[in-house]
């Protein structure tokens, strides 16, 4: 289980996303200032990559940011791969990156939709997340993340459904991620 370092962060997740996510394809301009939304995190078995999955909303919309800490860069990573770097308090120099395009994540996204990871609290250790539902599926699975959030109800097979806070300031569920296979 990872452990929750309440600490410093310079720059912080929101600012690094209010830089990076303008240049992203599914996100829309204008809606204002980003302010924390929700999510939920994963363990890699390894110890080795912090995995957030994280909502953020501006005035009209509420998004998914996969995010993957790093303690050195992603050897090979895609363009566009990297979302910042960050000075941590205790752990030091992270490297940020879209947990879409990095190894780690989509493979813990995929024991997710299997129902072989379990879902933990953003903010606490060792605290598993119970407001995550999964529906599993078994097999190979091709995770894809729901960017744009829209309200939805009980997971369908491969489908992780988890709850954010919505612009008007209620609180919704969404799927999060889905087998792209389905």
């Amino acid at each position: 289980m990872a452990t929750i370092h309440h600490t410093t962060l310079e720059p912080s997740k929101l600012e690094l996303l209010a830089a990076w996510l303008p240049g992203q394809e599914w996100f829309r301009p204008g809606g204002g200032e980003l302010v924390r939304a929700g999510g939920f995190r994963l363990d890699d078995p390894a110890g080795e990559v912090g995995i957030e999955l994280m909502t953020v909303a501006d005035g009209r919309d509420a998004y998914l940011v996969a995010m993957a800490y790093r303690g050195a860069p992603l050897a090979g990573a895609p363009e566009g791969a990297l979302i910042g770097t960050s000075e941590h308090g205790v752990l030091g120099t992270r490297w940020f990156y879209d947990g879409a395009q990095d190894p780690v994540v989509r493979a813990e996204l995929a024991r997710l939709l299997r129902g072989e990871a379990v879902p933990q609290r953003q903010s606490e250790s060792d605290a598993v997340d119970e407001d995550v539902a999964v529906a599993p599926v078994t097999g190979p699975v091709e995770p894809v993340l729901r960017r744009l959030l829209t309200p939805a109800g009980d997971p369908a097979p491969g489908e992780a459904v988890a709850p954010y806070t919505a612009p008007d300031g209620s609180v919704r569920r969404a799927v999060f991620v889905a087998d792209g296979r389905g």
